[in-house]
């Protein structure tokens, strides 16, 4: 037994430092399985606010609201009824023609009709069978032959040279700084694009008759989207079509042109003043020929920029600051 128990205890005894020396070691190894836990119950907290974070960087902007949809004024870009001059015009060339149509043209042709008739009638009257029972044999008369050859000649030399230089006008090209906007004729809508200021092409239907009249818009002439652009500034539409021939036409603007497949028609102007000018295709392209119409709505120069940032494009300060950037390495490449 004494040996027994000197075993045992001479085991103890060896087994005494083992147990001292690991236990600083388990206690760290706890330490160490403890702190993790500590750092993970406060990881939560650390995603939270890094979570919320990016959520705030990446709320968006608010949107910029759209300018309020324009009344129009009655008479004003739109035919009336029992018109028979040209509509009041908004665009220089317009006034040019209309001055052209309406004070020179209209009575020119009231005048020369009239004298006509009158001579018409005055021979029927003197040269009649009872007041000349031998007829005249007159056949040649220089003076008369002089006369009816000089006046006509003088009458066309006068409606000639305004109307030259009207035409030289109609397609003068559009200035660098001109709003560019894309038109498309469709079968029956149009398409509206504004390149230069990022915004893609939306398209413009007629509104049904409720829904035109209760806008206050004449039926037949209004349509869903209109065309916005700036009052006052130079604007350059580029006029094609997608499937048959169309004719971009607003008479109070003297704007028509054709808008053909597969080419690229332009047409530059500026509208003189703020307002809702009213058109319709002008070529006919189909059994809804007649249900395409055109809304122009010219806005003052600060809510067009208001209206291109509601549509998420870039107002023509921006735009034209692009430009200058993408010009600049081009003409260093030219260097």
């Amino acid at each position: 037994m004494k040996k027994v128990k000197s075993l045992v205890l001479a085991g103890l005894l060896a087994l005494a430092p083992t147990l001292v020396s690991n236990g600083p070691a388990l206690a760290q190894e706890n330490a160490a399985t403890a702190a993790p836990a500590a750092e993970n119950a406060a990881a939560p907290a650390e995603s939270a606010a890094n979570a919320t974070a990016p959520a705030a960087q990446a709320a968006p902007a608010a949107t910029v609201a759209a300018p309020p949809r324009m009344k129009p004024t009655e008479g004003i870009g739109m035919p009336k009824p029992g018109e028979i001059t040209l509509q009041e015009q908004f665009t220089s060339t317009g006034h040019t023609a209309r001055w052209l149509h309406d004070v020179m043209l209209l009575p020119l042709i009231f005048a020369i009709s009239i004298f006509v008739l009158i001579l018409m009638i005055y021979a029927m009257w003197k040269f009649r069978r009872s007041a000349n029972p031998v007829p005249s044999k007159t056949s040649h008369n220089t003076l008369i032959e002089v006369i009816w050859t000089v006046v006509p000649v003088v009458i066309l030399l006068v409606v000639a040279v305004p109307s030259i230089g009207l035409l030289a006008d109609q397609y003068k090209p559009a200035p660098k700084d001109a709003v560019v906007v894309k038109v498309t004729g469709y079968q029956w809508y149009w398409g509206y694009e504004y390149p230069d200021n990022g915004i893609p092409e939306f398209v413009s239907n007629m509104l049904p008759e409720d829904k035109a009249k209760a806008n206050g818009e004449p039926y037949l002439l209004a349509p869903d989207n209109r065309l916005v652009l700036p009052a006052g500034r130079p604007i350059k539409l580029i006029i094609t079509g997608a499937d048959v021939i169309h004719a971009f036409a607003v008479p109070s603007l003297w704007v028509k042109m054709d808008a053909v497949p597969g080419r690229l028609n332009e047409k530059s102007f500026t509208i003189d003043k703020p307002g809702v000018y009213y058109g319709q295709c002008s070529e006919l392209c189909g059994a809804r020929h007649g249900f395409m119409p055109i809304a122009i709505e010219a806005l003052p120069p600060e809510q067009f920029d208001q209206w291109v940032l509601s549509q998420g494009g870039k107002p023509a300060t921006a735009a034209a600051a692009e430009k200058t950037a993408d010009a600049a390495p081009a003409a260093d490449a030219k260097i």
